[in-house]
């Protein structure tokens, strides 16, 4: 019998395939941002307005699995403060990119509390979330060093937000892994039927 947690929860094999899904995207985002990106403003804008348009997205989609937005407040948050920073960013991106390296900075720190957030509500039923929990304070505090970096006088550009994704892409990586082989242990550990 599965406890009620469990049965309401993502399942592993979802939140592997999502783990990866993020890792996959945020490691495309960072090649373009430290290779196209920096020598194109056209598409480097719409980079930068797509990244949390897509962790909008991301957020969306995993709370679908676990009971909706409504029955995950973190990730319901998560959801509506990356859906402001995309506009946000949109609307700020003429004003220069100290501006949109200050909405990306309290972004980041926002995003990354109700990550953290969302870890720990998760570790209990699903473990691995260890790296989540980590990227999520480590969040907090790249939102903080990218507020101070903004509020400078040194240019700024989608290579000062690329870090950040780097990070992000590799917590992705390493939670997924994680539950890869903690899986994999299980089933070796099994009895054979």
């Amino acid at each position: 019998m599965t406890t009620p947690a469990k049965a309401q929860g993502p399942n592993k094999d979802w939140l592997k395939t999502y783990y990866y899904l993020r890792f996959a995207v945020s490691a495309v985002w960072v090649a373009l941002a430290f290779t196209v990106g920096k020598t194109m403003p056209s598409l480097a804008a719409v980079m930068m307005v797509a990244y949390p348009a897509w962790d909008a997205i991301a957020n969306y989609l995993d709370a679908g699995r676990s009971g909706g937005l409504g029955q995950n407040k973190s990730q319901m948050l998560n959801f509506v403060v990356s859906i402001v920073t995309a506009v946000a960013v949109a609307s700020t991106i003429g004003h220069g990119m100290h501006e949109v390296l200050k909405v990306f900075g309290i972004w980041a720190s926002l995003s990354g509390l109700f990550q953290l957030i969302t870890g720990v509500k998760r570790w209990k039923s699903y473990g691995a979330q260890w790296a989540m929990i980590l990227s999520g304070a480590q969040s907090v505090f790249a939102g903080l060093f990218m507020l101070k970096q903004a509020s400078g006088s040194q240019p700024v550009g989608i290579t000062n937000i690329a870090p950040y994704a780097a990070f992000g892409a590799f917590y992705f990586a390493v939670s997924a892994i994680s539950l890869t082989v903690g899986d994999a242990r299980r089933r070796s550990k099994a009895p054979a039927v």
